[in-house]
């Protein structure tokens, strides 16, 4: 495992140690920032605003690229519930459920929505770019040859069908041509 342009990659191309280190340099960054992000005296609102600014660019670095699986989205969710958490002070002891500890942020889930939006905006920005030709190809290609035993490997664009409900690379690709109708789909995502 090496690291290139900030981000952790492994021979496999698993995204799942680079996802566990930003969520740790990015617990660091809101541990740093305590004194202003769990004050009473500012607003929630407030704190809310200066967590999205300076401790969510932190995770979100690099996550176009990322593939998202079912565990490495609910670590996700988990640091998003956290962050909220320690910003109220509320322990671990406590009995405070995930909703209760929404509707006092006055917020929804967004940390997973912002992927997924991010990732479905880059696939249309490569295929709508000349310049980005070769992703392009790489993307459309196929493998030669068998395949492993076993099941499939979560694979980028499953992640971006899925999310979209469109049932074939091929739509999806027809679909990020037209900019308006990408942007409705992209809107759209849950």
């Amino acid at each position: 495992m090496y690291k290139y342009l900030g981000a952790w990659v492994n021979e496999e191309w698993d995204c799942g140690q680079e996802i566990r280190t930003r969520i740790e340099i990015a617990r660091a960054s809101l541990k740093r920032m305590e004194k202003v992000l769990c004050s009473r005296k500012l607003s929630i609102e407030l704190r809310v605003r200066l967590l999205h600014c300076y401790v969510w660019p932190v995770v979100l670095y690099g996550s176009e690229s990322w593939t998202l699986k079912a565990d490495t989205q609910k670590r996700l969710e988990a640091f998003e519930m956290w962050c909220y958490r320690r910003m109220l002070r509320i322990s671990w002891t406590q009995k405070v459920s995930n909703v209760r500890v929404l509707q006092r942020v006055a917020r929804s889930r967004e940390l997973l929505l912002i992927i997924k939006k991010r990732k479905v905006e880059y696939l249309g920005h490569v295929l709508r770019h000349e310049r980005y030709q070769l992703l392009r190809l790489i993307m459309m290609g196929k493998v030669e040859g068998k395949r492993r035993v076993g099941r499939r490997k979560k694979s980028w664009l499953r992640n971006i069908r899925e999310w979209t409900n469109v049932e074939s690379v091929e739509v999806l690709f027809r679909l990020a041509q037209d900019r308006e109708k990408f942007a409705e789909l992209t809107s759209n995502l849950q």
